[in-house]
């Protein structure tokens, strides 16, 4: 599957995908991997029309990155699923199988845990964080928390209702989940002891609360443009570190790359495609 000659083709998937910078990341792994063949593509596609398209697809496709909204469409349709990707609901990787079928995964994960660890400076000081916001990205990362050893997650959402899906993917990944109403919570009281603070919503959300929520140290905030967010400038004045979406991404793309190819991603090139992509707006940090 990886022979430097050979025609393989992978690709993005999702609605809107004009702006992926999924394209970057993986042309960087194959030139710097010698695959002269591969070629990576965007093409539009919703939920409901991905099982149609990628059904058509031929034996030279060895992979496909799920973007929204159609990563529980992907876990749907797959033949195999991993165990992360089924506890997760959802995938954002598609890999060839040898029967023409395909498997699911969810990379995603691999991005929660990577950008925590490196740009986030996360230590095993506690059992619990704490996530705000309950939508899709959610539930790849208490994924993330448990495969860091987490035991327990806080979910402060607008609407406990709305965190169900969320809560059942963090009890399939071993979590003990809370679910806090955000007009309630005392987020002093939310935060502390917390090992890792992770935002999944809107930077002005969180500003009424920046006082308490900087006194995490270790802060993952999905938002990455613009940057510098709110919450992470109240975390660098305070001493503590931040993880962003972008280091999500990127840490999430050395498993497909890895997937796809069946050789290690070359990580320095792929950081810095994506630095270069990205006008170097963040040092995106490698173990």
């Amino acid at each position: 599957m990886s022979e430097t000659g050979s025609v393989r083709r992978a690709a993005v998937l999702g609605s809107p995908v004009a702006h992926s910078l999924s394209p970057a990341l993986h042309g960087a792994a194959y030139r710097a991997l010698g695959l002269g063949g591969w070629s990576y593509d965007r093409i539009e596609v919703d939920a409901e029309g991905l099982p149609a398209l990628v059904s058509g697809l031929g034996p030279e496709w060895a992979g496909l990155s799920v973007t929204m909204p159609g990563k529980r469409a992907a876990l749907e349709f797959a033949a195999e699923a991993t165990e992360r990707a089924s506890a997760v609901g959802a995938a954002n990787t598609l890999v060839r199988l040898d029967s023409g079928g395909w498997r699911a995964d969810c990379t995603d994960v691999d991005g929660v845990v990577g950008a925590l660890r490196t740009a986030g400076g996360f230590r095993p000081d506690g059992d619990t964080a704490v996530v705000l916001g309950a939508g899709g990205t959610a539930a790849a990362v208490v994924a993330g928390l448990a495969d860091l050893g987490l035991t327990r997650v806080r979910l402060i959402v607008r609407e406990p209702a709305r965190a169900a899906e969320t809560a059942t993917a963090a009890a399939r990944a071993g979590l003990s989940a809370e679910v806090l109403r955000w007009s309630d919570t005392d987020f002093a009281e939310a935060v502390a002891g917390a090992a890792a603070l992770v935002n999944t919503v809107p930077p002005d959300a969180v500003v009424p609360h920046l006082a308490q929520l900087a006194a995490v140290r270790c802060v993952l905030d999905v938002i990455y443009h613009p940057w510098p967010t709110p919450l992470a400038e109240a975390v660098g004045d305070r001493g503590g570190r931040v993880a962003t979406g972008l280091d999500m991404l990127l840490h999430q793309a050395f498993g497909q790359v890895e997937q796809f190819t069946g050789l290690p991603a070359p990580r320095v090139a792929m950081r810095d495609a994506l630095r270069e992509a990205t006008g170097d707006v963040l040092p995106l940090p490698l173990d």
